[in-house]
């Protein structure tokens, strides 16, 4: 194949490819419309215009070059081997976010750590719940876990002092 068309030969070439073009587009006109041929029509002016602008031998030598980076990429095993490489890595990246959700081969960090190395369990903040916040004086959470939600007993007075039940 040469690697530098002519004028010429660009201009027949953009010609070709555009009365291909066309006549795909003739017969997606009567399968799907006017609408969708007419944007067919307009794809396949494009090879006939960079052939008359002079612009063929540019599409040519761009259309080697991805050619031959592509054939290049195919048949080297070093590339393959950096495809699997990168295979590998997306997987443990994503097995380690699983085993991290559920806790899977982490160590505690914090004061949990702490009380593992020095035997005596630390409070964190969500250890010292109701006990606690009695004797400091803050009122315990309702027993479902939901604060005043749950209590409908003033809506309930509310409701029998209107005469609703």
């Amino acid at each position: 194949m040469p690697e530098n068309l002519t004028w010429m030969t660009g201009l027949v070439l953009g010609g070709g490819l555009t009365l291909v073009g066309l006549v795909i587009s003739l017969v997606v006109w009567r399968a799907r419309g006017a609408a969708s041929g007419l944007r067919g029509v307009a794809w396949s002016l494009l090879p006939l215009v960079a052939g008359l602008l002079g612009l063929m031998n540019a599409v040519w030598q761009f259309s080697l070059s991805v050619l031959g980076i592509l054939a290049g990429l195919l048949f080297n095993p070093l590339v393959w081997a950096g495809v699997v490489l990168a295979g590998v890595s997306v997987v443990l990246f994503v097995v380690s976010g699983v085993m991290r959700a559920r806790g899977v081969g982490t160590r505690p960090r914090g004061r949990a750590a702490k009380a593992d190395q020095g035997g005596a369990a630390a409070p964190g903040p969500a250890a010292g719940s109701r006990a606690s916040q009695a004797q400091v004086g803050g009122s315990a959470p309702a027993k479902g876990g939901a604060d005043d939600l749950s209590d409908f007993s003033d809506i309930e007075d509310l409701l029998r002092k209107r005469g609703i039940e």
